[in-house]
């Protein structure tokens, strides 16, 4: 949701922040399920806000729902852009978790000054839809071809979110933005771990022509519908997927 920032096709880095945008998008959908990454904006010196001022908010509009949120690591090299993720079930969650995912020390130039990437986060919580228990997984990955490198040659977060994954019984989803350009390299290293994404297809994202985002899935659950859907409460689409359940309730 790039913390209620607006999209703006002439002027993408000095769109408004409107997050009654965001809350009006993410209402239109009904979802039982909601998924956001980049909830709040990151401040000077990794400083992170108690409440967090987006989350408490969004909390607030979306009756209804319980949700669980968490901050990466705090880390005073952290740059002014989204960080934090959030689950939102229409019903209650349990057996909330989070893991760091650790970045590499990948040096890069931002505003004429050497930085390395600060980690990234994998959060989780289970439910139960119609009968049925349900393992939710929520990621936001490290985008390393913005530093001239490839998550290719630095598998390591990957390999930490198929770890959880592997440990997982039942039905399972996995959501995020994986920040992975070349995507189909992504989705077989997970297909041969048992989850298949939705669609890989169309482009998710409005600066480059990627497929950023994913919904991956096991094999106790089958998607019925799916959309990429254009929004200008983020510089994301919106992946909107229906599932039904394959196993007994």
């Amino acid at each position: 949701m790039q913390f209620g920032q607006g999209w703006d096709d002439a002027y993408p880095d000095r769109a408004p922040i409107n997050l009654e945008l965001t809350v009006s998008e993410i209402l239109s959908h009904d979802a039982d399920i909601v998924l956001l990454q980049e909830v709040e904006h990151a401040r000077p010196d990794g400083v992170q806000a108690d409440p967090p001022p987006n989350y408490t908010r969004l909390k607030a509009a979306l009756k209804g729902y319980y949700s669980y949120f968490s901050y990466p690591k705090a880390d005073p090299r952290e740059l002014p852009f989204g960080i934090g993720l959030a689950i939102f079930s229409k019903t209650p969650l349990h057996d909330t978790l989070r893991y760091d995912l650790p970045s590499p020390s990948i040096e890069f130039e931002f505003l004429g000054k050497k930085k390395t990437p600060t980690d990234r986060l994998l959060i989780g919580a289970r439910t139960t839809i119609a009968g049925h228990e349900i393992q939710l997984f929520n990621t936001h990955l490290l985008a390393y071809f913005m530093l001239n490198s490839s998550s290719e040659d630095h598998i390591e977060q990957r390999q930490l979110v198929l770890d959880q994954l592997r440990h997982t019984n039942g039905p399972a989803l996995l959501g995020g933005d994986f920040n992975v350009s070349q995507h189909n390299l992504l989705v077989k290293q997970f297909s041969e771990a048992g989850y298949q994404t939705v669609q890989a297809e169309e482009i998710t994202w409005r600066r480059r022509p990627y497929v950023l985002d994913h919904v991956f899935y096991n094999r106790h659950l089958r998607p019925v519908t799916h959309a990429v859907k254009p929004t200008l409460s983020s510089d994301h689409h919106m992946l909107v997927v229906e599932f039904e359940f394959l196993s007994p309730a």
